[in-house]
């Protein structure tokens, strides 16, 4: 069989190179940090983003694109969003022959576009397919049951790639709706933010609950303003990747917004976090994203103005508390 490579050496990066060498496959693990690429040769652990597992023996970190990509017929892609430019960029000039597949969650700052989007833009030629659902990294890295969505738009080349990323305990579902899988996943995040703020600020089951499902009413309404299916977000990369988001003790979105709603400031997060919250960089995006398109984000502004215009939690909290009583849409 053709290798794999794994484009992002991040906590996802890392579970999906493990699970693909699980199967069988040679894997070549990219990481633009040599420093980070070197320590995983020489330790097989990913201490900064993944210290539960150790790298399978089939894994070989590289900081060289050329060479990850080499022969690979699978190419998944799992960087930061603010890194995926570069990455379509770098991928362009090594000219991969293989199906690409995103995984990762964000919309872009100023353009509003998809992940896929600026992949297609840099690699016209490419088959392409994105991937989202509820799947923690430090669950798919041991073997935790997870169920996942794949977009395709073409039918064939999705049942050729499921095949290939089915596991016993990865299961993948197919979809030919990208932007509703794309959207689900990226949009969710500013939720689990929010979410996140109502733990902080010591509310109950009752407020969580109520925050939760006006967030779906509220993914659904931009979601399909955007481009994605109403039934899309209804389904594993919409309410399944909300519910996980904004209830796991994983989610990097929902542990920020609990510390937001406990006072501290953005800076102060940024500065002690190792990791990426996908979710600060897209709720700029999709507040953007909601006043070019006329959408109604009430839960979006409200965690803009927490990250963006200096808001506390209570002043935000006043405002979603005081809008005009309306119908349940």
């Amino acid at each position: 069989m053709n290798p794999v490579a794994v484009i992002g050496a991040g906590g996802w990066g890392t579970a999906l190179a493990n699970l693909m060498a699980s199967k069988g496959r040679t894997v070549s693990l990219w990481g633009y940090e040599p420093k980070l690429i070197e320590a995983l040769r020489e330790t097989r652990v990913n201490t900064p983003f993944l210290p539960s597992v150790r790298l399978h023996d089939a894994v070989n970190p590289t900081a060289n694109m050329a060479e990850a990509v080499d022969g690979a017929d699978l190419i998944l892609v799992v960087p930061p969003s603010k890194g995926m430019r570069g990455v379509a960029a770098g991928l362009a000039k090594v000219n991969p022959r293989g199906v690409l597949v995103s995984f990762t969650k964000g919309i872009e700052q100023g353009t509003g576009l998809r992940m896929s989007e600026i992949l297609r833009e840099a690699l016209p030629q490419s088959p392409l397919g994105v991937l989202s659902g509820p799947s923690h990294a430090e669950e798919v890295a041991i073997n935790m049951p997870t169920a996942v969505v794949l977009g395709c738009e073409d039918s064939d080349l999705a049942a050729r790639v499921q095949l290939e990323l089915n596991g016993p305990t990865f299961r993948v579902y197919t979809s030919t709706d990208l932007p509703g899988i794309e959207l689900g996943g990226a949009l969710k995040n500013i939720f689990a933010i929010a979410a996140g703020v109502s733990d902080g600020l010591g509310f109950g089951d009752n407020s969580k609950a109520a925050l939760v499902t006006r967030a779906l009413v509220e993914l659904i309404r931009i979601g399909t303003a955007l481009g994605g299916r109403k039934a899309t977000f209804r389904g594993l990369s919409g309410i399944g990747d909300l519910m996980v988001t904004c209830f796991s003790r994983h989610s990097r979105n929902r542990a920020v917004g609990e510390r937001v709603g406990k006072g501290e400031t953005l800076e102060q997060i940024a500065g002690s976090m190792q990791m990426v919250a996908e979710g600060v960089p897209t709720a700029l995006s999709a507040y953007e994203c909601a006043r070019k398109h006329g959408v109604e984000t009430p839960i979006i502004d409200a965690v803009y103005g927490l990250l963006y215009e200096g808001k506390k939690p209570a002043e935000v909290l006043t405002e979603i508390l005081s809008r005009e009583p309306k119908p349940e849409d």
